[in-house]
């Protein structure tokens, strides 16, 4: 049997951009998709921590270091910029080895400057 486990969470990411004339996805900093293991067109689950809005969409990667969180196309409506989010991807795992499975997670602080938490990171 197949289980749905959570396999990348970014935690506190703050939105920088929300562009409504584009199609849709949310843009963000590669390094940052890197040290979590999400992966670039990933279907991901934001969550908008501010207005506790919910969508779901493609992680798109934005240029390594900027530490841009852009939400585009109609999830734009959903946020505004400031506006906290958490990003999870998840993975279909065996139910042999759910004890075995770490999600990689991050939180970030400080204009997404910072990563304040980690677990299981990627060097």
């Amino acid at each position: 049997m197949l289980v749905e486990l959570l396999k990348s969470k970014i935690l506190r990411a703050e939105t920088t951009d929300a562009r409504i004339d584009y199609e849709g996805s949310l843009a963000i900093d590669q390094a940052l998709m890197d040290k979590v293991g999400m992966l670039p067109y990933e279907k991901i689950l934001v969550g908008n921590i501010s207005n506790g809005k919910r969508f779901e969409t493609y992680a798109i990667p934005a240029p390594r270091g900027s530490r841009t969180f852009s939400i585009r196309g109609a999830a734009a409506h959903l946020g505004n910029v400031g506006d906290l989010l958490v990003i999870m991807s998840f993975a279909q795992v065996d139910s042999s080895e759910v004890a075995n499975h770490l999600p990689r997670t991050i939180t970030l602080g400080e204009k997404n400057t910072k990563i304040i938490k980690s677990q299981n990171m990627i060097d």
